[in-house]
């Protein structure tokens, strides 16, 4: 048996002399078209084309001519223009080759001569594309505007790469102006335009006229270990602390707004300085963009004062205040000292007991007189003969709210005497907690000062204007830590106040600003009332599931890049992704 490459080489026609002209030879015709092609290919109706507002039957497919293959990816945007002007701007979201001629290029034969030649004939294939249809973009009194797809293109219609700002922009529904997150991307790959900068800016709403600015619907940002999200965060927090940030009060004047970040691994107080990686270039390219950056001057590191842990700074020049939380607080908060285990029952013990204390000792009743009013055996044997707290309930309910003698009334100013300090218009305070070793005093610490914001902020009788007046995104790192449903007291009384403020946020101007590698952790009623979800790698699969973003982006997170994010804002825009800046707009990483 002969071997199946010879055969495979063989030339029946091949005579092994010199060729010779005959009169039956034909003269080679080219089938290029003359002319230039005016884009990336057509619409092809050879399997029917359809826009309906059934997703499932929409048939939307296009040939990609030869030249163009290697260019087009999906994701991208294209445009395939009506005849009348208007335009459907769509998504690629399949791509697919399929034989020209009936063949079964399967076989033997057909694989050993692919194995011989350097190329692929990409003329021997159809290269189609099936495409989404985002919306039809038309102009109206000058302005370019966009409606949901009503209406079908025509066979053979070409498709362009979308390349200009303006329709990209329209298409996708990204604001003009707003607060910088990042550029669009596809597949890892910054989309280009023909403008100058080329390359297409991602965009929050922020300003009443388009609705409510969303920085007041407040942000969730997910990403695992090493995604780059605290790079993100500080980068978008910094917009918030541009100089020209203001939002309107109820009193009519326009105010800027204050950032608390809980900073449980001491990064944020960084934003004070310059990044020194950001050079003139650099900058003028920012500015370009109108991207605020640099450090805020107007930063101050609020330390809480623990037992005798001690606070030290080297990487960060930010002014640091020393507080601590006064036993006062609990009157109005009994669930800071509920711990994690006090039913019901206890609960209300608990709640009676701080009663009788603070009207026995007034606003001034300190942790160790409290616990001194728990230790009079006197008073637990009151109560039990009178039926009011029961023997076993009043010593359980001791034992909870023991140990937090560390935490509050320590040697540093209140918290509550600090606040016109804490709360600064255009000021940016950090709350580091990683000097704390004890879990239990830094929920407290930070459940404490966040409950004081949030209350103020939902109170119709305040009793400090100055968080009242101030517009306050709060910033929460490690979220998932603090705001977790939990079968717990404490955690029906955390997550019911977060859940209530952040309904309440667009009125009372109190954003929420939560950055987690567990958003599957964050309690339902607070993770319904987000409204933007930017989303950088993450590997676990539950964590990619609970941040709902559309199936098409849900499988890009695991393989995304340091930087890579999805951005899910269904007020803002369409489902995109983003590329992040690379370089910090501040100080970021320890030396």
């Amino acid at each position: 048996m002969s071997d199946l490459g010879d055969f495979a080489d063989h030339d029946p026609d091949d005579t092994g002399g010199e060729e010779t002209a005959t009169d039956d030879d034909f003269e080679a015709v080219s089938v290029t078209p003359v002319g230039t092609d005016r884009g990336i290919g057509t619409l092809s109706a050879s399997e029917g084309l359809v826009i309906s507002e059934d997703d499932d039957e929409t048939r939307l497919r296009a040939y990609i001519t030869v030249a163009n293959r290697s260019t087009v990816r999906i994701g991208s945007y294209l445009i395939a223009s009506y005849p009348d002007g208007e335009r459907l701007f769509c998504r690629i979201v399949a791509l697919e080759y399929a034989q020209e001629f009936r063949s079964d290029d399967a076989t033997e034969i057909h694989a050993r001569r692919a194995m011989r030649r350097e190329e692929v004939d990409e003329q021997d294939y159809k290269f189609m594309a099936t495409l989404e249809p985002v919306a039809v973009l038309y102009s109206e009194g000058g302005e370019l505007k966009r409606r949901m797809t009503d209406r079908v293109p025509k066979p053979e219609t070409v498709v362009r790469q979308a390349e200009d700002d303006e329709e990209i922009k329209t298409g996708l529904k990204i604001p003009a102006e707003g607060v910088f997150l990042g550029h669009l991307s596809v597949g890892g790959e910054k989309v280009r335009t023909a403008a100058e900068p080329p390359t297409i800016d991602y965009r929050l709403k922020d300003d009443y006229e388009a609705g409510d600015p969303l920085v007041f619907r407040h942000t969730l940002v997910a990403g695992g270990t090493g995604s780059g999200k605290t790079h993100a965060a500080k980068n978008v927090l910094r917009q918030y602390l541009a100089e020209d940030r203001r939002y309107p009060i109820e009193d009519g004047r326009d105010v800027a707004p204050a950032v608390v970040q809980f900073d449980p691994q001491d990064e944020y107080a960084q934003m004070h300085d310059d990044n020194p990686d950001i050079d003139a270039d650099y900058e003028r390219r920012l500015e370009r963009e109108g991207v605020a950056h640099g450090g805020v001057a107007d930063t101050k590191a609020f330390v809480p004062t623990v037992g005798d842990a001690t606070y030290a700074a080297s990487h960060h020049r930010a002014e640091q205040v020393e507080f601590t939380i006064p036993f006062s607080m609990v009157r109005n908060r009994p669930w800071l000292i509920a711990g994690s285990k006090l039913n019901d029952n206890q609960y209300g013990a608990l709640q009676y007991l701080l009663k009788r204390f603070f009207d026995q000792h007034g606003s001034g009743g300190t942790y160790s007189q409290f616990m001194s009013f728990l230790d009079d055996p006197a008073l637990k044997e009151e109560l039990d003969e009178s039926g009011r707290v029961h023997e076993a309930t009043f010593d359980a309910v001791r034992r909870r709210a023991f140990g937090f003698g560390n935490v509050f009334d320590q040697d540093a100013r209140p918290i509550t005497d600090l606040v016109r300090e804490f709360v600064r218009p255009g000021g940016l305070t950090t709350v580091p907690t990683y000097h704390l070793n004890d879990s239990r005093a830094t929920t407290t610490v930070v459940l404490a000062v966040a409950s004081l914001l949030v209350d103020e902020k939902l109170s119709n009788d305040p009793s400090f204007e100055r968080i009242k007046e101030t517009p306050l995104v709060l910033g929460m790192d490690e979220a998932h830590n603090f705001l977790t449903d939990a079968d717990s007291v404490q955690a029906d009384k955390v997550i019911g106040k977060f859940s209530e403020v952040a309904k309440q946020g667009r009125k009372e101007r109190l954003g929420l600003f939560l950055i987690t590698q567990d958003p599957q952790d964050i309690a339902d009623p607070i993770f319904k009332q987000v409204n933007t979800t930017v989303v950088l790698n993450l590997g676990d699969e539950d964590a990619i599931k609970a941040v709902n973003i559309p199936s098409n982006l849900e499988g890009k997170v695991p393989y995304m890049e340091k930087g890579q994010m999805v951005v899910y804002s269904p007020d803002n825009s369409e489902p995109v992704e983003l590329i992040g800046l690379p370089r910090c707009l501040t100080r970021h990483g320890q030396d």
